[in-house]
């Protein structure tokens, strides 16, 4: 049982569980959770497989991490229970010290002579320790008086309340563990999506995304109703930094993106040798536009929103986002292609053309409409006030502990020869010197007092 207790209030057991503890919650931040194994394997390859069995991709509900966990609070326990029998000894049942020799031994000691008897000094140096906040616990034996005053005895029991916290925190997060969930959703404007293991559900009224002057984006902002049983409750507008929160449930603002669906696209027509000619036209992807002049067809064929070359020098693109836009454009002519044109909305200048037959058109992409989508991550962590509790139990022991230390001041008053021989001695464990001046200070009010 002795060597149980021992190994398991070790320091540097706590010390290896919590840099084991530190180096997993690291990596379960990098790593994205709960994602699916397809998405892990593009992302990381051959290394997927290894994340998932190890189940570092749903590392908080892992059992091994839960162990650590387990084993970790387990350390704080037993460390905080055979430290805490001496301090609670030491707050309730405190000693009074009797030798003087032992008082005087120590680093911070007083030693004088008062012609007062015992009374009346005993008396004077209570009211002193009195005025600077001690409290004061009294014995007397024969002719000898012994005094102890104490104060900010709570701080004894910082490192307690701050083990206490941190016992919460940990609970939290298991809870949470267990108990939580985060998902992404896609909302385009006017859609309504149930909210995953709640009872009610959000629609998106409103998304805007707001620029920098220099077309940067500054802010993304999404209007939503929470609805439950087909009412509308309430409506808010979030964005990064200020989610909304109901039920347990805090919705983020996580991101955006274009519905490339079916966007619409603004083309201008121009022809090489009339330079005065010039016609707007708007269309969407399979779209046709004719132009009687040149007994032709125009068409939208595809749209991608960052245009690429890719294998087999087949046209791709390299993400969702706007970054370098292209259309291709077909024109046919009685049936027959006359010609096919990428053209860009970054690079006018540059485009590629194909024509079977002549022609003199060239072409713009002026402009583009895309509806955006918002994309809200959705999240319930049912130990976060848990977490809070102990985050806040730990910053109180942790200023007991470091700016509320206890401090003892031990006397023993003898009579003799017509006068009363004071001995005194204190203790503090943190700001010693702060202490020490206190001390002194009072001690030489009580020498200079008649």
């Amino acid at each position: 049982m002795k060597s149980f207790i021992a190994f398991f209030s070790s320091v540097k057991l706590a010390i290896v569980l919590l840099i084991i503890i530190t180096i997993a919650s690291i990596l379960g931040t990098l790593i994205p959770q709960h994602r699916s194994t397809a998405e892990y394997a593009a992302r990381y390859g051959q290394l997927s497989t290894l994340l998932i069995r190890l189940e570092i991709t749903k590392l908080y509900q892992a059992w091994w991490f839960i162990s650590l966990l387990f084993l970790f609070s387990l350390n704080i326990v037993i460390c905080t229970l055979t430290r805490l029998s001496p301090k609670l000894k030491r707050a309730l049942a405190p000693s009074l010290e009797t030798e003087k020799k032992k008082l005087l031994s120590l680093k911070i000691k007083a030693n004088f002579s008062k012609n007062k008897d015992l009374e009346t000094t005993a008396e004077r140096i209570q009211k002193e320790l009195e005025l600077k906040r001690y409290k004061v616990k009294e014995d007397r034996h024969e002719n000898n008086i012994f005094l102890l005053g104490r104060k900010r005895m709570l701080g004894l029991f910082g490192s307690d309340i701050v083990h206490f916290g941190l016992l919460i925190i940990i609970l939290g997060g298991i809870v949470s563990g267990l108990g939580g969930f985060r998902t992404d959703l896609t909302f385009n404007e006017g859609q309504t999506i149930p909210v995953p293991q709640a009872d009610f559900k959000l629609r998106l009224d409103k998304f805007e995304t707001e620029f920098y002057p220099n077309g940067t984006v500054r802010d993304w902002k999404s209007t939503l109703s929470v609805l439950e049983n087909g009412k509308k409750l309430f409506e808010k507008t979030i964005e990064v930094n200020h989610p909304l929160s109901y039920r347990g449930f805090v919705f983020y603002q996580s991101g955006y993106g274009y519905n490339w669906e079916n966007p619409t696209l603004h083309l201008r027509i121009k022809k090489d040798t009339d330079p005065s000619y010039s016609m707007q036209v708007k269309m969407k992807v399979g779209d046709t536009v004719r132009l009687e002049d040149e007994n032709m067809d125009i068409t939208a064929m595809r749209f991608v929103p960052d245009f690429i070359i890719g294998e087999n020098n087949r046209v791709a693109t390299r993400s969702m986002n706007p970054n370098n836009p292209a259309v291709l454009i077909g024109g046919h002519r009685e049936g027959e292609t006359v010609f096919s044109a990428w053209a860009f909305a970054k690079y006018p200048d540059f485009g590629q053309m194909h024509s079977s037959q002549e022609h003199d058109l060239k072409f713009e992409f002026e402009d583009f409409e895309a509806a955006q989508y918002s994309g809200i991550q959705a999240a319930r962590d049912p130990g976060a006030n848990l977490i809070w509790v102990g985050c806040g139990f730990l910053m109180f022991g942790l200023c007991i502990a470091f700016f509320w230390p206890p401090r003892e001041i031990k006397l023993v008053l003898e009579t003799s020869d017509g006068k009363t021989h004071v001995a005194a001695g204190g203790i503090a464990t943190k700001n010693r010197e702060d202490f020490q001046a206190e001390f002194e200070n009072m001690f030489q009010s009580l020498r200079r007092s008649k």
